[in-house]
């Protein structure tokens, strides 16, 4: 039998008993076989039915107080796509403006203007640092928009296998997999040789090449390799990159890139427990009619006054359905915007100036680690800010050890690397907030966590 529906529950079991048979199910149980038991709450949020409302939030208050955050109770020392950068007041302030935070979707363009030329500017911004030809306002974060370019490449090519290197980030990958699934595609994981992709001789029936850059172990990739492959195959080459390292190395598309994705939370966005993120897309012009999202274009009106209008919408909302080649309908508009002002703020030589210092920074985080016995190196790549060791302890201790230390001490590097022999080790980003102090003070816990 059923469980009384609780005060906070608004449906009734009359309500939930339709929704289980539309659905052919028997229990809600069934309804979330898919979410493993691990991450299921269990026992439910221990509140009481008939509590008052400042009751409820003040319990809810006390449970949330027992996260530990970065920036408040935690110095992060985490990355593999979500970086602790600093955000400026500016940016805080100028993105949480009335006018951004409440827009929608653009879709009249004489009520718009701000909107639109915000989203220009980024597309501008970004397609500057991809070093293509043209960047779309954005879509969902970086597992979507590496999605988005393999079904542009293997659009274009016409062949559904992808190889797709194990330096991509595993969730990227797992996500590419699963839309890989649903449209008929082959996925083959590339294993990397000490941090590197060992790209095999490309043979025909290749749709697509994806490689990242620096890659998920922090590690810089020879993207000339990959534009061989990629040539050999007859097929577009498709590169996930760190769009804050962009301020060191050459561009992507200098490399021959055809797609260039990234995640964009690092311009302006915190950590935020895991989203909204941004996603940054930019291809060459070549592709741009198969262009995912849309596009803001500049133009001028009837009286020759500059205008911003959606030039391009490709999503099956628009255009017939069986031409679409999207059906993204969100473009995280206020996480393009943030990122908009975060860039515009920092100007090229500002964005070179993060990037240089946390390379620094990292380099001197490398050494600090390396000169405690027993911790060496997972990989002899050269790396710029990002860097994956190994440990007499597993990293999933470590990080568990650490954060009883005060300091949030990476990712544990484990499923999806586990044909490159990099899973058990510890993933350390270092960034521009991180201070030498911060650093000493980390390297001095860590020595600590592994004996």
């Amino acid at each position: 039998m059923r469980e009384p529906v609780g005060h906070y529950v608004p449906h009734t079991d009359a309500e939930i008993d339709a929704m289980l048979a539309a659905l052919g199910l028997s229990t809600v149980d069934e309804l979330f076989a898919a979410v493993p038991q691990a991450l299921r709450l269990a026992g439910g949020l221990d509140l009481p039915p008939g509590l008052s409302e400042p009751d409820v939030l003040a319990r809810l208050e006390e449970l949330a107080a027992r996260n530990q955050v970065s920036g408040r109770d935690l110095v992060c020392f985490a990355g593999a796509g979500a970086y602790d950068h600093e955000v400026p007041a500016v940016t805080r302030s100028l993105a949480g403006r009335a006018e951004f935070v409440t827009a929608y979707t653009p879709y009249q363009a004489e009520v718009a203007q701000g909107v639109l030329q915000a989203l220009f500017e980024f597309q501008t911004m970004v397609a500057r640092l991809a070093g293509v030809g043209v960047a779309n306002a954005s879509l969902y974060d970086g597992a979507s928009a590496t999605v988005e370019a393999v079904n542009l490449a293997t659009s274009s090519s016409g062949r559904p296998s992808v190889w797709i290197s194990q330096g991509v980030h595993p969730h990227w990958r797992q996500v590419v997999t699963t839309f890989a699934a649903g449209e008929g595609r082959d996925v083959v994981e590339i294993p990397l040789e000490d941090g590197l992709t060992a790209w095999p001789d490309a043979r025909n029936g290749v749709g697509a090449v994806v490689a990242a850059y620096p890659n998920y172990l922090g590690c810089l990739e020879d993207l000339a390799r990959a534009r061989r492959v990629a040539d050999d195959a007859g097929a577009p080459l498709v590169v996930a990159f760190d769009p804050v390292a962009a301020g060191l190395l050459r561009s992507p598309g200098s490399w021959g890139a055809d797609v260039v994705v990234g995640e964009g939370q690092a311009f302006g966005t915190t950590l935020n427990f895991g989203g909204p993120y941004l996603g940054l897309f930019a291809c060459t012009e070549e592709h741009v009619r198969r262009l995912p999202g849309r596009l803001v274009g500049q133009t001028v009106d009837t009286e020759g006054r500059t205008s911003y209008v959606t030039t391009l919408r490709t999503r099956e909302q628009d255009i017939r359905r069986e031409r679409a080649s999207s059906n993204v309908c969100t473009n995280q508009t206020l996480m393009a915007v943030t990122a908009a002002i975060q860039l515009g703020w920092l100007g090229t030589s500002g964005l070179n100036e993060v990037a240089l210092r946390c390379a620094r920074g990292a380099r001197y985080c490398r050494q600090a680690l390396l000169a405690i016995e027993g911790v060496e190196p997972l990989v002899s790549a050269p790396v710029l800010r990002e860097f994956a060791i190994r440990a007499p302890v597993e990293g999933e201790v470590l990080v568990e050890r650490l954060a009883e230390e005060g300091f949030l001490a990476g990712v544990p590097l484990g499923p999806g690397l586990e044909a490159s022999g990099c899973d058990g080790g510890l993933l350390v980003a270092v960034t521009e907030r991180r201070t030498r102090d911060e650093i000493d003070a980390f390297a001095a816990a860590f020595e600590k966590a592994v004996r």
